[in-house]
């Protein structure tokens, strides 16, 4: 899997920086439709996802102890962390 995944939210674009991951899980106890651990207790993407609402999808970014995940908008700017 590639180290560095994303997808689109609405205007939100979500990146996952697996290598820097430790499984907290803390994104996916406030996004579980959008967040899951894979097989190697990674953070990975739901398939397909139900998603979350906006500030529920950067709470759940925001909690990440390490900043392995990320947000920018729509315009390329950062947003989390």
């Amino acid at each position: 899997m590639d180290e560095l995944v994303e997808r689109t939210f609405g205007d939100l674009t979500v990146r996952i920086d697996r290598p820097t991951c430790i499984g907290n899980e803390g994104c996916i106890s406030l996004a579980p439709g959008v967040f899951r651990l894979d097989e190697d207790g990674i953070c990975a993407f739901v398939e397909p996802g139900a998603g979350a609402p906006r500030e529920t999808l950067l709470d759940a970014c925001r909690i990440c102890p390490v900043g392995a995940l990320s947000v920018v908008d729509e315009k390329g700017r950062t947003i989390v962390p």
